[in-house]
């Protein structure tokens, strides 16, 4: 069964992170993509730890399935197979500073007069326009000037990164909603869009209370650890062995959170509405404390989720990859090696459809270079097709 973009061609000229998880999910969507890589050295991330023999696993994991061809893009003889690829290409993605592209000819203008129905996606720090369109950046900028780092961490302590490049990750997920309905846009309008994402845009997009705390009270909202500013009780809690959560995100989840704790909080108007309880969170959490801490954690989560709370363990990453339920969704996928044995593990596709195949295991990641033979031969045959 063919994925939904089995009929798309993806030009990737990305690298690292950002552009690469944008691919990444077209990919698993069904498109091809060719990797445009650089001689030589090809994507950075190829270099980065944790290794198996010479390959690495963070590569492997981002670029499954996809196809590799090294070109030097100042180069004419490399060019000229470039152009013959852009002819054939649906989209373009790239994630140069802005500038770069237009120096080489190949910027939007350039392209979309020599190719008016190809989509050009472009993701950098800052994005193409505004004062700060040619500065560098990399995830922690974003996360820091964005604002993410200043609503991250403990209370009174200093700020710290996510514990995921959500700066690069979340810029990638954007291009991959604007690549789509770039697509949809092609064939109503019949020509290509180009699809602009900055990184500190996208850290902007994932402040949703923090902007509304801050416009509405005129105050910016500070780091509060695991619990939600506008939510109570959303947080973690202390049982006899460590630290689970519970969000009791309503009234009525709160009042049977207290019948299954046995708290005779019903009539106490401290706790009476969630924003009563949100100005006594702390002592809310001392009282439900005062019960958690008697039993473990597997106790009190066995006995909330028959009540049908939301709650849930903290696991650490090797037991996310063993947790029934991820497994279940085939959330957790062997990427194989070059000879069609698992040799990296990597998450598998959240998008699940009826329409799209969702096997247990990937395509290997490109070796640099790897599939220029397959694809110069493909350029000839469709050359060869559309030949007057």
């Amino acid at each position: 069964m063919p994925g939904p973009l089995d009929d798309i061609t993806i030009l990737d000229l990305t690298h690292v992170l950002a552009g690469p998880y944008c691919s990444m999910i077209l990919s698993d969507l069904g498109a091809r993509v060719i990797k445009v890589e650089r001689p030589g050295s090809g994507d950075d991330t190829r270099a980065f730890p944790p290794f198996k023999g010479d390959e690495s696993a963070y590569f492997a994991a981002i670029n499954h399935g996809k196809e590799s061809i090294a070109l030097d893009l100042k180069v004419p003889r490399d060019r000229a197979i470039f152009e013959r690829l852009l002819a054939q290409a649906d989209v373009l993605l790239e994630n140069y500073r802005p500038g770069v592209m237009q120096r080489l000819g190949y910027g939007w203008e350039d392209l979309h007069a020599i190719h008016p129905r190809l989509i050009y996606g472009a993701v950098s720090g800052f994005g193409h326009t505004g004062p700060d369109a040619l500065q560098p950046a990399y995830d922690m900028v974003v996360q820091a000037r964005g604002g993410v780092m200043s609503v991250t961490g403990e209370m009174n302590r200093e700020p710290v990164r996510a514990g995921v490049a959500i700066g690069d990750i979340a810029a990638g997920m954007f291009l991959g909603h604007g690549i789509l309905a770039a697509l949809l846009d092609v064939q109503k309008a019949g020509k290509g869009t180009f699809v602009d994402v900055a990184m500190l845009d996208s850290q902007l997009a994932l402040l949703e209370h923090a902007i509304a705390i801050t416009t509405v009270t005129g105050v910016a909202p500070q780091p509060s650890g695991a619990r939600h500013p506008s939510i109570t009780p959303f947080e973690t809690f202390h049982a006899a062995d460590g630290l689970f959560v519970i969000a009791a995100g309503n009234d009525a989840l709160f009042a049977r959170l207290c019948d299954a704790l046995q708290l005779p909080l019903g009539g106490d108007p401290r706790f009476a509405s969630n924003p009563a309880r949100c100005e006594n969170a702390r002592l809310l959490k001392r009282l439900i404390e005062a019960v958690t801490l008697d039993k473990p954690k597997h106790h009190w989560i066995a006995l909330l989720t028959e009540s049908g709370i939301p709650t849930g363990p903290i696991q650490t990453v090797d037991q996310v990859l063993q947790d029934p339920q991820i497994l279940a969704r085939n959330m957790v996928v062997d990427v194989l090696g070059e000879d069609g044995r698992p040799a990296f593990t990597a998450a598998g596709n959240p998008i699940k459809m009826s329409s799209l195949p969702d096997p247990a295991t990937r395509a290997p990641a490109p070796q640099l270079n790897g599939n220029r033979e397959k694809i110069l031969a493909w350029l000839k045959e469709v050359e060869r097709q559309q030949a007057p």
